[in-house]
């Protein structure tokens, strides 16, 4: 079962000191990732919906000390992100799990969901950055990152835009701020605030 889940398990970035191992669940995950079973669990959804859900498991990741499952949910036919701590009664079934797209890739499926979660404002921004040079100073987990002629075209959804700003400032490039106009504001403030204590 060890064996299963070191060839079975991806970080997003360097394993970091105390991420906690979600004992016998991940030990079960990995050995139907590894014999290409589907399982059965309980899960509890952020808005603290419970579901039971049938799973084709394609790989575990761990992601900022917490596990992850990547995985084809039957139940609402599409492939979807898990969080392991919110897995109960988790059981392995004898039916042959669907096997994953070509070429599919855990770490980086994870790593996009995570960049997906909705919240409070969806950005947009226009980087003064080849694409190869923003993917450098922007993890996969944070933000959906898009080649285009001018540069490369930012997405990110966040809670505070206080926040937003001054991940815009440390980038170290020029940008044009397409959504939201109140980012806009916040850029400003960010900017008088750091001309003041100059």
């Amino acid at each position: 079962r060890v064996e299963a889940l070191e060839t079975t398990l991806g970080f997003t970035a360097s394993p970091r000191a105390g991420a906690p191992v979600a004992g016998d669940t991940v030990l079960l995950l990995a050995d139907a990732v590894r014999r290409g079973r589907r399982v059965r669990t309980s899960y509890k959804a952020y808005s603290g919906e419970r579901t039971r859900r049938e799973l084709s498991p394609y790989g575990l990741v761990v992601h900022s000390a917490r596990w992850y499952l990547a995985a084809h949910d039957h139940l609402r036919d599409d492939l979807r992100t898990f969080r392991i701590d919110r897995m109960s009664r988790t059981m392995p079934l004898d039916t042959t799990a669907d096997p994953p797209p070509e070429g599919f890739d855990a770490v980086e499926h994870v790593s996009r969901s995570l960049a997906r979660v909705p919240w409070g404002h969806e950005v947009e921004v226009l980087l003064d950055l080849p694409l190869e040079q923003a993917a450098r100073r922007l993890p996969a987990t944070l933000a959906e990152l898009v080649e285009s002629d001018d540069g490369t075209l930012l997405r990110m959804r966040v809670d505070s835009l206080d926040w937003m700003a001054g991940t815009l400032a440390s980038l170290r490039c020029g940008f044009t701020i397409l959504a939201p106009d109140e980012l806009r504001a916040s850029v400003r403030e960010l900017a008088s605030r750091l001309a003041a204590a100059a």
